[in-house]
């Protein structure tokens, strides 16, 4: 499984992105939340999420962590398949999608092409339990960069601390503290898991 790609900007459209590296050209499908934050000719590197089928080998790619964490807990429900998910995440930024599954918002989710009252009931279901535990909706991200949580929430993932509980822990530690550095966030976490 790929972690991410890293190379030249070589080709952008809304819907895909070309990276050369290595002399070789990836064809990756991206959001249009993603695509909003790349700019062509430049130096990039995407996070990766990769559907190997019979007739295919795709590439999804994410700007950052968040996005592809979301795209993959939507891709965990019934019904939703790596298409519907992108065009989720193209429809709502990924904190929007958090925050309707959330609040329970199916109207919102059904607004999205190709998603109907079932999907949509579906996707709350499915996934409010999983996002919704330990923060208040979007407040984590509003408080604190998310370089800093997921570089934390990595290294204590690496140490091999379950991620779902880490990032528990971190959220509400995010929550209390709002300057706080890397370091002093792993070592906060550490105590308490």
């Amino acid at each position: 499984m790929f972690e991410f790609i890293k190379g030249k900007l070589s080709d952008l459209k809304p819907t895909y992105a070309i990276i050369d590296t290595g002399d070789i050209g990836y064809f990756v499908h991206i959001s249009l939340n993603t695509y909003s934050k790349l700019t062509k000719d430049s130096d990039i590197q995407l996070y990766i999420h990769q559907i190997i089928r019979e007739d295919a080998n795709l590439l999804f790619g994410f700007f950052n962590h968040h996005e592809r964490e979301i795209f993959r807990m939507l891709l965990s429900v019934s019904g939703i398949g790596a298409n519907t998910a992108r065009m989720m995440l193209s429809s709502l930024t990924p904190s929007e999608v958090e925050q309707a599954i959330l609040e329970g918002n199916v109207a919102l989710l059904k607004s999205i092409k190709g998603i109907g009252t079932k999907s949509a009931q579906r996707v709350i279901v499915d996934l409010k339990d999983k996002i919704g535990k330990g923060t208040e909706i979007g407040e984590v991200f509003a408080l604190q960069s998310n370089t800093i949580k997921d570089e934390s929430l990595s290294a204590l993932v690496m140490l091999g601390f379950s991620r779902t509980y880490a990032q528990k822990v971190i959220d509400k530690i995010l929550f209390k503290e709002k300057d706080i550095t890397i370091e002093e966030l792993i070592k906060k976490a550490l105590k308490e898991l």
